[in-house]
């Protein structure tokens, strides 16, 4: 069979242009050896199993090579980066050769030419390139090849071991690390880095604060124990929170939160709900929330509930007091996990 124009699709025949003098087209080994077809269609399978291989062998490397203080070399190199770089390397490069090869060796090669056509594709030309893309599909031969296809299958699915085990380097799951922070009853709320403690007549209407909890210490299984250090920092960020004032008459109290306010101040965690940012821009007039990294916006008159943007929770609201010498004190720690979402969660 050549391509001369009555082998071609009636729509390229009848083009308007000459044919420019194609070369009449040449049969590959395999399009006309049986043997030859068997042979590169085992070479392509041969590439995606070792590809497997490889893929296996990355985990191998992953859980046997140490690093740290005990590190394991090859040639005065860190073994698991090593290893784990040329396995994975050579998962994927195998892919890609064996994809390669299938290509040169396996599937139509036929020289195709298409004339421009509008935009607006007729309903014949939808049915035409649905056509040539089952031909297409008919021609790679995927349907006919099942070693071909399974061993590729194979190779790209075992692609997604390294990626799993890689994940385990991101650290452990939050658990239930954000269910809870160190507020607890009578703790004041102080001013954030200057750590002064607030009276609810040193804000005025509109006053927006970033604040935190003045932590003292926190009790543990083995008694009281003294927060410092990063260990401090990391409980101070996750009890973050945000002090506004308003007219008292502008809240709408959520349910069994009346008396979680002080003359019009509300509380809220400075945690965004979709992804954590650090929240603080305030829309004075409207009481409105926005967080900068992805635009969700709270509505802080109503119980922080998410009015704009990609935050599928209400801000956690923490309930406030007034100790006896007149400074903001919490009247308990959050009834409600604090920070972003995640699939563990059952308070939505």
């Amino acid at each position: 069979m050549s391509d001369s124009p009555e082998h071609l699709p009636a729509t390229v025949a009848d083009d308007p242009i000459a044919n420019p003098g194609l070369p009449e087209h040449q049969w590959r080994p395999t399009d006309v050896d049986p043997a030859a077809e068997k042979r590169a269609e085992r070479q392509v399978a041969a590439m995606f199993v070792l590809s497997m291989v490889c893929a296996v062998l990355f985990l191998v490397s992953y859980f046997t090579f140490e690093i740290g203080e005990t590190t394991d070399t090859i040639m005065g190199l860190g073994a698991s980066h090593v290893t784990l770089g040329v396995t994975l390397g050579g998962a994927l490069l195998l892919i890609g050769i064996g994809i390669i090869q299938w290509a040169r060796k396996l599937m139509g090669d036929h020289e195709i030419m298409e004339m421009r056509h509008p935009a607006a594709s007729s309903p014949e030309d939808r049915e035409a390139t649905l056509a040539a893309l089952d031909a297409g599909l008919a021609e790679s031969g995927i349907g006919r090849r099942p070693l071909v296809r399974n061993t590729l299958i194979g190779a790209v699915g075992l692609l997604g071991l390294p990626a799993v085990v890689l994940l385990r380097d991101l650290g452990p799951l939050p658990g239930d690390k954000l269910l809870h922070t160190v507020w607890e009853k009578g703790m004041r709320v102080v001013r954030d880095v200057v750590g002064t403690p607030i009276k609810p007549s040193d804000l005025e209407i509109g006053d927006l604060v970033n604040a935190e909890p003045a932590i003292v210490f926190a009790t543990d299984e083995e008694g009281e124990h003294v927060l410092e250090g990063v260990e401090l920092h990391v409980a101070k960020s996750k009890a973050a929170v945000i002090l506004l004032k308003m007219e008292p008459e502008d809240i709408i109290p959520g349910k069994d939160r009346d008396n979680w306010t002080v003359g019009g101040i509300v509380c809220y965690s400075k945690i965004c709900t979709h992804v954590g940012c650090p929240i603080s821009l305030n829309e004075r007039t409207t009481h409105h929330l926005l967080c900068p990294c992805h635009q969700s916006t709270f509505d802080l008159a109503d119980s922080g509930k998410v009015v704009f943007g990609p935050a599928a929770r209400a801000l956690p609201q923490l309930p406030l007091a007034v100790d006896a010498e007149g400074y903001l004190v919490a009247q308990s720690d959050f009834t409600e996990p604090v920070g972003p979402s995640f699939w563990e969660r059952d308070s939505e």
